[in-house]
């Protein structure tokens, strides 16, 4: 644990406090995309959940959606109930995760983000989800993923 950057041993410890089993992995290189993830990796680009941060009604949501596709706006602000649905700015992003855009966990955040689980990562046995910081990444069940954020699963595309 002690090689692992300060934000992803804060994931790890979240993980430890969870109950959730789940080894941290730091990539030789960048992995801010779903397909950059997948390469290093080895999986299925729908097998990485993107950990993306929206203003939904201006308040900053997560939504971990598959890097199948991308997150279509309308649908996923009828399947939360909001009026306006845009991407956080960069700014918004570190201010709710503590985290950088590329690095975004599902969680380690100063405070709990109202989270949301995009149903097509329910397909795949192992997901793959940012840790924290660009260079790391964890496998995680869905199970393990609606557990550690109490997420609801929605569609979003």
């Amino acid at each position: 644990m002690s090689d692992l950057p300060e934000r992803s041993r804060l994931v790890q410890r979240h993980l430890a406090d969870s109950g959730v089993e789940a080894e941290i992995r730091v990539l030789p290189d960048s992995a801010r995309t779903a397909p950059e993830a997948a390469a290093a990796i080895g999986c299925d680009v729908a097998a990485i959940a993107n950990s993306l941060v929206f203003v939904a009604d201006g308040s900053p949501v997560l939504v971990m959606t598959s890097g199948g596709h991308r997150a279509d706006l309308g649908a996923l602000a009828r399947s939360i109930g909001a009026a306006t649905v845009a991407m956080a700015p960069a700014s918004v992003v570190r201010e709710a995760t503590g985290q950088a855009i590329g690095g975004v966990a599902p969680v380690g955040h100063p405070s709990r983000l109202r989270t949301y689980i995009d149903e097509d990562l329910r397909e795949h046995d192992v997901i793959w989800a940012a840790a924290g910081h660009p260079h790391t990444v964890m496998p995680l069940t869905f199970d393990s993923l609606r557990l550690l954020t109490g997420g609801e699963v929605i569609p979003v595309a």
